[in-house]
């Protein structure tokens, strides 16, 4: 019953494009949208920029759709290509904080599911850009969203990643 629970939460999540905000009017997370999808989003939120996380995919019908109505709206537009698979490397969270500090707002992050991805980039500027406590940041990588970090999740790496960034934002700390 749990894991029938679970998987119509995922599809529901993977159907609705899995979008939601950050912090409202500044930075929005989501899984792959259509270039309809995007299209509305940009429009309804304002979006400015978009780092999709799945990287350069030229001559994909999504990324195609999605460079379309990102140029259609004059949109930025970041190709920075991660593994959910893999954890970030230190100077990957440096190039990620930054674009998250300086890329024209409202941004939208986003990966295939918007759960692992997007939620560690959702986690990060939490807790790096937006100075916000490590346990609130901790809630962008959770089953809200569609991440599912138990049973040797190959997604753990996202979360060790997580992990990582906290201990040495402690361990610097005064």
């Amino acid at each position: 019953m749990v894991s029938a629970l679970a998987g119509g939460w995922a599809g529901y999540l993977r159907l609705s494009g899995n979008f939601h905000p950050i912090e409202e009017g500044v930075i929005y997370r989501s899984g792959q949208l259509s270039g309809l999808q995007f299209a509305d989003r940009i429009e309804d939120n304002g979006i400015r920029s978009i780092i999709n996380l799945r990287g350069d995919n030229t001559g994909q019908p999504w990324y195609d759709a999605e460079m379309k109505a990102s140029r259609a709206a004059g949109v930025r537009h970041v190709d920075f290509p991660l593994s959910a698979g893999r954890e970030l490397t230190d100077d990957q969270v440096r190039q990620l904080t930054a674009m998250l500090q300086d890329l024209p707002r409202p941004i939208l992050v986003h990966c295939e599911a918007g759960a692992d991805r997007s939620g560690v980039v959702s986690a990060l500027y939490k807790l790096l850009v937006a100075k916000r406590p490590a346990e609130e940041a901790a809630g962008q990588l959770s089953f809200r969203y569609g991440h599912f970090p138990w049973l040797a999740s190959r997604t753990a790496a996202m979360d060790r990643t997580f992990a990582r960034v906290m201990l040495q934002l402690t361990a610097a700390a005064p």
